[in-house]
């Protein structure tokens, strides 16, 4: 906190843009700088600036939602750990742990860096990247079936990486030597590294520029005007209490139809967001940590009531959030959690359909509430290198009530690219051999749900083992106000010539020929609304567009028949 002046309105948007400024420049920076294609292509990574009290100041732009509160949780851990009168111009931290680090699941590592100005500390500038693999039992450190979170990679608690600018080779020994393809690991490290160092200089080039008391100054003023902007949407809600749940499909370890039971209570300007009844934490990855679940009430809240409202503290400080420990939603180590952003998704679902009520015209259908994963592992026959090739693909996007919910794309939390088929091909052993939408998979309505993404994959060469988890495979994505449901996803191993297989959902460890290949089916979208509403323009179009078979146009509209020339 800082007792410094007041500034003007013009000064503080200046600099409150200039911060914003710093973090996007460092965001990319380290997708440029980056080796994974998770992180120069597909953009898995944030970047953002927090203060000495470790509250989030700014956040860029082209940031994940899901990170929102995975800085703070760094930074707690970090304060807690650390005394800020210890450290010295040059440090770095690095963790990753979700249950003693800040961290959502292992393979987000995070960084931080204080920033010094005349010998004396002023801000953080922090990253996070998610590495294709961190070690444990699995390539990719993703995959179902892992029962504890010591199987699921390297454990990284709060660390100095850097002391006073001279990197701890040990601990980066340490590191690299459990994790698989580790040059591509150190690669995306000293991305992040870059990222650090970028974000330091462009911060003080600001302090030059303005002075630190005028810095250091807005920080507060910046959240507490967010905070204001938030408790003004708040308080325009009607007094209520809304409820809603939804479940996972599974565990991957034989639990299935997981609830999530979400209780809203709104009087005033506050706002509680009450988790009690969710089931308990479970043995299978799909569990949370309680920032994790803070991340994706914020997101689906800030999305509903203010999206141009700038991602700091001001956001999270209006929300209240209570998870009782040991549940899905706030799980006790050593839980796995590997596959949390399946779970946040559908906390998010519970939050959009607990405000439908009060909300009609600003929420939408279900989107495919997944997090869809692959992983091909293996030795490239061309270098004889073992490699890690893992993505998160999109699907439908829920309807709204003025439109058809986008196809095929990252929805809510992960704002994530999918991985052209491109750079799969130039850098993996695979051959994509088909790559669209899944026909039928939106949600029929006066608007229809977005459709879901099918890929085909097949090894080139021997020794490919693939892991996935899917969610919305079982329990399709709801629709609201008389929309239908969109469709649901799959996995599935083919064999030429033979039977193709339905893998479960969460499958581990399933070996591929090269006869053989994987499709990828992810989950549709929910519908908004009558489908007898839909025009006839639309109806047309859906036919046009190849999407829709008659068949499905038959079920939902009462109609066949060809479309127009």
């Amino acid at each position: 906190m800082t007792d410094s002046p007041k500034l003007d309105p013009v000064t503080l948007e200046i600099i409150g843009n200039g911060l914003r400024s710093v973090t996007d420049e460092s965001f990319i920076a380290l997708m440029r700088s980056s080796f994974s294609t998770n992180i120069k292509e597909r953009r898995d990574h944030s970047t953002a600036i927090c203060d000495l009290d470790g509250r989030l100041i700014a956040q860029a732009d082209q940031a994940l939602p899901i990170h929102l509160a995975s800085m703070i949780g760094l930074m707690k851990a970090l304060l807690s750990r650390y005394d800020v009168a210890s450290m010295e111009d040059g440090d770095i931290f690095v963790a990753n742990d979700p249950h003693v680090a800040g961290g959502t699941h292992l393979p987000d590592i995070n960084m931080a860096m204080p920033v010094f100005v005349d010998g004396e500390p002023i801000a953080f500038v922090c990253n996070i990247a998610h590495h294709a693999d961190v070690g444990g039992t699995v390539p990719g450190s993703m995959a179902g079936g892992l029962s504890e979170i010591y199987q699921e990679g390297l454990r990284i608690p709060v660390l100095k990486l850097y002391r006073a600018g001279e990197l701890q080779g040990d601990l980066l020994d340490l590191m690299l030597l459990n994790m698989r393809v580790p040059a591509e690991r150190r690669g995306d490290l000293n991305a992040q590294i870059a990222a650090c160092r970028l974000g330091r200089t462009r911060l003080l080039e600001l302090v030059e520029r303005f002075g630190r008391e005028a810095v250091a100054g807005s920080f507060d003023e910046i959240v507490s005007r967010t905070e204001a902007r938030m408790r003004s949407a708040v308080a325009a809600l009607p007094d209520g209490e809304w409820r809603f749940e939804d479940v996972m499909d599974d565990d991957g370890l034989g639990t299935v139809d997981v609830a999530i039971r979400l209780r809203i209570t709104k009087s005033g300007d506050g706002i509680l967001f009450d988790f009690d009844g969710t089931d308990p934490q479970v043995k299978g990855n799909i569990n949370t940590t309680l920032n994790a679940a803070q991340s994706a009430v914020c997101y689906a809240m800030k999305a509903l009531l203010d999206p141009d409202a700038p991602n700091n503290q001001g956001v999270i400080d209006v929300l209240r959030v209570e998870v009782p420990e040991g549940t899905l939603v706030n799980c006790r180590p050593p839980a796995p959690v590997a596959a949390r952003a399946n779970t946040c998704q559908r906390i998010i679902d519970v939050v959009i359909g607990a405000m439908a009520e009060v909300l009609p015209d600003r929420v939408i259908g279900a989107a495919n509430g997944a997090n869809t994963t692959a992983v091909f592992a293996g030795v490239d026959p061309r270098t004889g290198e073992p490699y890690v090739y893992l993505e998160t693909l999109g699907g439908g996007m829920g309807a709204r009530n003025d439109r058809d919910g986008k196809d095929g794309v990252q929805v809510h939390i992960t704002n994530t690219s999918n991985l052209p088929v491109e750079a799969i091909e130039m850098e993996y052993p695979l051959r994509v051999e088909s790559y669209g939408f899944v026909e039928d998979s939106g949600g029929a309505g006066r608007w229809r749900g977005g459709m879901g993404l099918r890929r085909r994959i097949r090894p080139v060469g021997r020794d490919c083992v693939f892991n996935g988890a899917g969610e919305r495979f079982r329990n399709r994505p709801w629709g609201v106000f008389g929309g239908q449901p969109g469709g649901s996803g799959r996995f599935v191993q083919e064999t030429d010539g033979g039977e193709p297989v339905t893998l479960p959902i969460k499958p581990s460890g399933v070996a591929l020929a090269p006869d053989q290949c994987i499709v990828v089916e992810t989950p549709g979208a929910g519908g908004y609304g009558d489908p007898r509403e839909r025009s006839a323009e639309a109806r047309d179009e859906d036919r046009r567009s190849g999407k829709f078979s008659e068949a499905y146009m038959a079920r939902h509209y009462g109609e066949a028949g060809s479309p127009e020339e």
